[in-house]
């Protein structure tokens, strides 16, 4: 049973469930992220979803949307922005690129060239932008969610491994369930809702919020518990590659945003199991012959974390 819901957060969870139909965990994921600092990769196909929960959790805390719609002719600047020599001024003018916001919704990431993609990443890891020599601090909260179609699809370009290790998770949304899909019909036959959502959260209490995560105790034994994991990813004899130390960050500041979301000031056990999927699985690159028999990097987070002793941990209060 899990414990009590935060009730801000809970506020925000039921903002976007007006909007979302049977996504309440694609929607917590995304916040464990906010809330964390880091990032999402949402992977899927075209239609399910994706645009309207990042726009969804936007409103829902008064953050400033923006999106970029990832082409193959897309250009740096495009995302960063760019100088402008104003004739009147005599002087070059800074005009902002969209990654200047709050939530930034990357759309189709893998559809535009890597070098357009590293302006975006680069963002990303330094919350900064640099535009001929000049560097513009990024907008706190910052928060990208970028989606991307399966790789099997035409025309995309996949992400290195280096800048997948960027994002702090990734996941899929999945298509409804039937009577899901039937109440999605009958709330845009009514009207788009998204259209009328207001936010729950100011910026301000966000923050708040996410200073709070860092204060979430976390056992010596509970990180070594994941150090553990992640090594064992690194020395299994299916992987090319495994889990980086970036990524043992990440699962410790996701256990963080998880218990602090369940009411709780400590990490258990269950919440470093509960994320390790999302977080580790992008992070692990097979060997061809893995690929081949049909493993997975699930498959292989699961098998490690079966062979890893839970740490008995004593409860912090």
């Amino acid at each position: 049973m899990r414990d009590q819901m935060n009730p801000v957060v809970d506020r925000i969870l039921g903002n976007i469930d007006k909007v979302m139909t049977g996504k309440r965990n694609v929607a917590e994921l995304s916040l464990i992220a906010l809330l964390a600092g880091g990032h999402v990769l949402l992977e899927d196909v075209p239609g399910v979803g994706k645009t309207m929960m990042v726009r969804a959790l936007a409103k829902s805390v008064s953050a400033k949307f923006r999106r970029i719609q990832f082409t193959p002719d897309l250009l740096p600047s495009d995302v960063t922005g760019v100088s402008i020599y104003n004739p009147k001024e005599m002087e070059f003018e800074f005009r902002p690129g969209p990654i200047l916001g709050n939530i930034i919704l990357a759309d189709e990431i893998n559809r535009t060239s890597p070098k357009t993609q590293s302006a975006l990443l680069e963002g990303m890891e330094e919350h900064s932008v640099t535009v001929d020599g000049v560097t513009h601090i990024l907008d706190k909260p910052f928060f990208v969610m970028a989606t991307q179609n399966p790789i099997d699809y035409e025309g995309t370009y996949p992400l290195p491994e280096a800048q997948l290790d960027r994002f702090l998770l990734k996941m899929k949304m999945g298509y409804p369930a039937p009577n899901e899909e039937m109440e999605v019909l009958n709330r845009a036959q009514r009207s788009l809702p998204i259209e009328d959502l207001q936010p729950v959260v100011s910026l301000e209490e966000l923050r708040g919020l996410q200073q709070s995560i860092k204060e979430v105790v976390v056992d010596e034994s509970l990180k070594r518990y994941i150090v553990e994991l992640s090594g064992r990813t690194r020395s299994h004899s299916s992987v090319y590659l495994g889990v980086s130390p970036r990524g043992s960050i990440a699962l410790m500041k996701a256990a963080q945003a998880y218990a602090f979301i369940y009411g709780r000031d400590y990490v258990i056990p269950d919440d470093v199991q509960y994320l390790a999927p999302s977080v580790f699985a992008h992070r692990i690159i097979l060997k061809s012959e893995a690929r081949f028999e049909g493993i997975t990097p699930e498959d292989i987070v699961n098998r490690v974390m079966a062979r890893v002793p839970v740490p008995v941990q004593r409860l912090v209060k």
